[in-house]
């Protein structure tokens, strides 16, 4: 299953890197500070979402629901 991990590895290593092109996009083109603030802010969320998620997508028999 290491061609798996390192898939998803890879997968969540472009998911970040476009996060952070976004977010400069983002801080470049928009001026009203507000919106940027608001636009940072979910792709943040997005971020932390796609992190988290990660240990579920490499550990997929280990489920967070399951008394241990």
């Amino acid at each position: 299953m290491v061609v798996n991990r390192l898939f998803a590895e890879n997968r969540l290593i472009a998911a970040l890197i476009a996060y952070v092109a976004i977010g400069v996009l983002a801080v470049l083109t928009i001026t009203d500070t507000k919106l940027r603030a608001g636009t940072l802010l979910i792709l943040a969320l997005f971020a932390v979402k796609s992190v988290l998620r990660r240990k579920d997508v490499l550990h997929p028999d280990k489920s967070s629901s399951d008394p241990q």
